[in-house]
């Protein structure tokens, strides 16, 4: 895959695990949020819990789900404290870490507290 190709990919598997999270009633906090530790698909927010989702794509869900690896749970760990810094509970917010797993047909499998903390 060229990286053109693997980014417009990857933007359209955001775009649908979005409407999913919207469908069900979730407000979208944040897109690709930066901060200094690095990125975060999508934050949302699931009542007075704050939902990191983690978005991967592959082939495959079980290829989708190999591609997360534990450096980069770490680094979403640090960049999830990082966004909690600016909520009202600050790092006693309720939250989860979900990783939503999108296969080369669109198909879409999410996996709640998929990212123990």
């Amino acid at each position: 895959m060229t990286g053109a190709v693997a980014h417009h990919g990857g933007r359209a598997a955001e775009d649908q695990v979005e409407a999913l999270y919207t469908g069900a009633g979730y407000q979208i906090a944040a897109r690709r949020w930066r901060g200094r530790g690095g990125e975060i698909d999508l934050i949302a927010r699931d009542g007075n819990v704050v939902v990191f989702i983690e978005v991967k794509r592959a082939a495959t869900h079980a290829c989708a789900a190999e591609r997360l690896s534990a450096r980069q749970a770490e680094r979403i760990y640090r960049t999830a404290s990082e966004f909690l810094e600016g909520e009202p509970a600050g790092q006693d917010s309720e939250v989860r870490f979900d990783v939503a797993l999108v296969d080369g047909q669109g198909r879409i499998e999410l996996v709640r507290n998929a990212i123990g903390v």
